[in-house]
């Protein structure tokens, strides 16, 4: 089942949540602890980020360094496989525009099409730590519109090179991101809303919303969206913080504001046990109005907070 019919068949608020796949070499066994921990709350579809090879640089000694590529977390395919097939949870892999050229893309495509995984999220990404703009990996793409064309295309059964599929299987279908603070490379938020229905236009079946404090801005956005002829869902997504760096690192990392409440309560924490009681109560106030507007379903950004999530959904469900 899609992920739009898994949201449109909840009778209540569905819930799903994002994990990264583990380091290299470090195994498997502390995402499960993360999903058993969080599967009580019958999530609907658990997210898996992609992530980009980066270049890292050895000492040689004698002032010489190496530089070579290294993906510190490979193996977004095969955790997605490993879900579906221990948990019998719909799993959905993020596929990149970042890293990527249009031929590695391809092969992802037909590896996730073998294992019958569908479901999709697509995303730019973000660009390589050093790199001051974001650039293409080869024939890559700069937008996920862009690659949602590539899809769409092997949906119906056409590779990059033109050539046609022999035999099709099940099409792929895909959300993308959102922000209700606006992309921080967007000149405007009407800009953002603008390229948002372009890729609803171009198949998009949801919308997923970069993290948010204030449910204003949420629910100002989707207003803004439908007015602009937006009618997909827009699932809200969440992340308590839960130490006191946050307060300040996660507005400076994903562009996003304190409300001044939360702000005046988080100005009060002396210490990270205080920042995570903080993060989980102003996490419940969020989610039971969030809730109590109707929205579709919340999705939890986990990493680093599967904890709090947990209180938080022991609350709320």
């Amino acid at each position: 089942m899609r992920i739009i019919d898994l949201i449109h068949s909840n009778e209540k608020t569905a819930f799903s949540f994002e994990i990264l796949p583990p380091l290299k070499g470090t195994g498997i066994e502390k995402l499960y602890e993360t999903i058993d921990t969080l599967r009580e709350f019958d999530p609907k579809y658990i997210n898996i980020t992609t992530h980009r090879s980066e270049y890292v640089y050895k000492d040689l000694g004698n002032g010489l360094y190496q530089r070579s590529r290294l993906r510190r977390r490979p193996g977004t395919v095969a955790v997605a496989a490993a879900i579906q097939n221990k948990y019998d949870i719909t799993a959905v892999p993020h596929i990149l525009c970042s890293g990527f050229t249009r031929e590695e893309t391809e092969y992802v495509l037909l590896d996730l099409q073998f294992l019958g995984i569908t479901d999709l999220l697509v995303l730019r990404g973000d660009k390589a730590k050093h790199e001051s703009v974001f650039t293409p990996e080869g024939d890559g793409y700069h937008h996920a519109i862009e690659l949602q064309e590539q899809i769409n295309n092997f949906n119906k059964g056409i590779f990059v090179d033109g050539s046609e599929m022999k035999v099709t299987s099940t099409p792929f279908s895909y959300g993308v991101a959102c922000y209700p603070e606006k992309h921080e490379e967007a000149p405007n938020l009407d800009m953002d809303i603008y390229w948002l229905k372009k890729k609803m236009e171009a198949g998009a079946e949801y919308a997923v919303t970069q993290l948010f404090y204030d449910n204003k801005k949420y629910f100002d956005f989707v207003e803004k969206a439908r007015q602009a002829g937006i009618h997909i869902p827009i699932i809200p997504g969440i992340k308590p913080f839960k130490k006191l760096s946050q307060i300040s690192m996660i507005p400076k990392t994903f562009k996003v504001d304190l409300p001044d409440e939360l702000a005046k309560e988080a100005l009060k924490c002396k210490n990270d046990d205080d920042a995570r009681h903080v993060g989980i109560e102003w996490c419940v106030k969020q989610c039971k109005e969030l809730m109590d507007h109707g929205v579709p379903s919340i999705h939890f950004y986990s990493i680093g907070a599967v904890d709090s999530i947990k209180e938080v959904a022991k609350i709320i469900y």
